[in-house]
């Protein structure tokens, strides 16, 4: 794993990133042929992509809307963010309180171009190129420093991100919420989500397609025990862990995700 100003910055235009695939699936122009070829191979499979990206989207609007809201917090730190689009992180918690702080990481070098090009005015807002998975790197980055302030509760964002990494002991998606929760003050929050499927043939295909498509940046589909194992030793939000369009929905008649070859699932951690 490499760090900020290590990572590759050059763009593969050729190979399908998950990023770009999902900017695709949200009606954005950040992506390539190759990106939307391989939506349209897994649309074959999974044919509720699409609406999964788009509830997904609105999972996390919901989500920083309701810890901006009606839990005071204005500091957030967004894992795995993606191509910038409308109603980010940013914009949803300074609507709220315009002096929130938002730092975005990504690995994706299309990120990081896109994303210092629309911050560029916002002082309090950054992104930092950088692997999900380097917790310490990411916490003591000098622009993290500058924004975040660790000994005041934090927003921490793993939003549809664990399935692009492998499972490992010391980076896989367990070890990375553990070593994040540890630096945080109680009171702090964890938003965790991902794709998740209790059909094995759909996982199967899904790891399988996708590992190969992005050249082996990808982790896999995983169980609902699977993400519910990321919260242990947290204290829960209500409604718990859920597929993502049932977290606290604007209104009875909110989109909900209709079919289920896969979901997103995930909820809200407290840290206690």
């Amino acid at each position: 794993m490499q760090g900020d100003g290590q990572l590759s910055t050059r763009i593969d235009a050729s190979v399908p990133t998950a990023a770009r695939m999902y900017d695709y699936y949200l009606g954005g122009r950040d992506n390539y042929a190759a990106d939307r070829a391989a939506c349209e191979q897994l649309d074959k499979v999974v044919p509720s992509t699409r609406r999964l990206a788009l509830n997904n989207r609105r999972f996390l609007q919901r989500v920083v809307r309701t810890l901006a809201g009606e839990y005071g917090i204005r500091q957030f730190l967004d894992h795995g963010s993606g191509l910038p689009t409308q109603d980010n992180v940013h914009q949803v918690a300074q609507r709220l309180d315009e002096s929130a702080h938002v730092v975005y990481v990504d690995n994706d070098p299309m990120v990081l171009v896109h994303g210092r090009a629309l911050l560029q005015q916002d002082e309090r807002t950054t992104v930092i190129h950088a692997d999900l998975r380097e917790t310490d790197a990411i916490f003591d980055h000098p622009d993290t420093r500058r924004l975040i302030d660790f000994s005041q509760p934090v927003a921490v964002l793993f939003n549809s991100v664990f399935h692009c990494i492998p499972d490992s002991d010391t980076d896989g998606p367990l070890a990375v919420a553990r070593r994040v929760a540890r630096r945080l003050v109680p009171g702090s929050y964890l938003v965790m989500c991902q794709l998740v499927s209790e059909d094995p043939e759909v996982r199967a295909f899904v790891t399988d397609f996708m590992d190969q498509a992005t050249q082996g940046h990808w982790g896999r589909v995983r169980e609902e025990k699977d993400v519910a194992e990321l919260f242990e030793g947290l204290e829960i939000l209500e409604p718990g862990l859920v597929e993502v369009s049932t977290w606290r929905p604007d209104s009875d008649v909110a989109p909900r995700q209709l079919t289920h070859e896969w979901i997103e699932f995930g909820g809200v951690g407290r840290v206690v």
